[in-house]
């Protein structure tokens, strides 16, 4: 950790989380003097967004750390759609042309370890906990107003990258619009010990008259897992009475789950929203800063560190001497991405969480007889590896 700020630099980051990891990576490996901001104290991430798809793994593999997280994660080379006992589709990840056919199953905070271990080898590291204020920019670059262990500072940097979340003070304060709306219902985030009737090969999304809810094997003991769920109204800390009555509602009929520990817990509401644009100036942005969608697919992180690592190149050929112009496909490339993705899995969500019961035997009816055929099983494969985003 370090905490002594440099008042000029070439890059400042406003984030560390995986986006903001993945962005500073990427400039250390060019040699690019960079400045990585956050306002937590070391340590005080959680377990948060857990699937990490083939297309972030190929990615990551280029800054050297695809091969350390498949040793802390749990392969799962299949995805199910379930409606109580019956299964409306099995998606098999294992013919996709990449060298990761596979969902890696990791927590977000052992990723984001993994991240700054990759950072300091590379010579970076994060400032903590520091808080942009205020980015005033012109030609020639950006002065950002920081807040730290009660002072306040400034640097000076040629360009900054807002990977500050979906509240991004950078985007309010570069003026971007963050267009889009919040879902009715709350969300159930849990990491559990639990006896699971399913296969630790399968991530499995569970379709009910009471909502969706994902189950997911986490690394670790054989009962560790990740439980999603949409419900009316979560609690504030859901225990272990809240998510055993989901997966007695939800989970695969004729045979009991039971749940035994909550490691970790939390709630959530969900939006699906996408930047205006993706820079404005000399301010760009990533992550969720740009772009905040459901959590059905597990796409969120993983178009996140594609964002940074893109935008770090970029960033990194105009900081060596080629126009500023380059920056401009960051904006044409990634955020149609972006759009794909919180339009993909927004019809994932109002699909699995339809109520009325002939909509359901209609969808369910359709959803067997389509996934009956082999190209539309790949074509979901495809796009839930996010392998179109190459």
């Amino acid at each position: 950790m370090t905490t002594q700020l440099p008042t000029r630099t070439d890059v400042l980051i406003a984030g560390a989380g995986p986006a903001g990891l993945a962005a500073a990576i990427a400039l250390a490996e060019a040699g690019v003097d960079f400045v990585l901001l956050d306002r937590q104290a070391e340590g005080a991430n959680t377990s948060r967004a857990c699937v990490i798809h083939a297309r972030t793994l190929e990615v990551l593999a280029e800054l050297g750390v695809t091969e350390r997280l498949k040793e802390l994660g749990v392969v799962v080379p299949t995805f199910t759609v379930r409606d109580g006992a019956t299964v409306l589709a099995k998606v098999e990840f294992g013919g996709l042309p990449t060298d990761y056919p596979y969902t890696l199953m990791v927590p977000q905070d052992r990723t984001e370890a993994l991240l700054l271990e990759r950072l300091r080898e590379a010579g970076g590291d994060v400032h903590r906990p520091y808080r942009v204020t205020a980015i005033a920019g012109d030609d020639t670059g950006v002065t950002v107003t920081v807040e730290g262990d009660g002072r306040t500072g400034e640097v000076r940097a040629r360009y900054v990258i807002g990977a500050d979340g979906m509240h991004s003070t950078v985007r309010e304060q570069a003026g971007i619009g963050f267009t889009g709306a919040t879902y009715g219902e709350s969300f159930v985030l849990a990491d559990v010990r639990m006896s699971w009737p399913l296969a630790r090969e399968e991530v499995s999304l569970h379709l009910s008259p009471e909502g969706v809810t994902v189950v997911a094997p986490l690394p670790g003991a054989d009962d560790r897992y990740r439980v999603v769920a949409t419900v009316a109204e979560a609690p504030e800390k859901p225990g272990i009475t809240d998510i055993q009555s989901i997966v007695d509602a939800r989970g695969p009929e004729g045979a009991r789950s039971r749940v035994t520990e909550v490691l970790w817990s939390s709630r959530f509401r969900v939006h699906h929203r996408v930047a205006d644009h993706y820079r404005a100036g000399r301010v760009l942005l990533a992550g969720d800063a740009a772009h905040v969608h459901s959590p059905a697919g597990g796409q969120g992180m993983n178009t996140g560190i594609q964002d940074a690592v893109a935008l770090g190149r970029l960033l990194a050929r105009v900081v060596g001497g080629e126009p500023d112009t380059v920056l401009d496909g960051y904006e044409r490339t990634r955020r149609p991405i972006a759009t794909g993705v919180v339009a993909f899995t927004d019809r994932m969500t109002r699909m699995a969480t339809l109520r009325p019961r002939p909509a359901r035997v209609l969808r369910n009816t359709v959803m067997k007889a389509a996934f009956s055929l082999p190209p539309v099983r790949a074509k979901l494969a495809y796009q839930l590896a996010e392998l179109a985003a190459r």
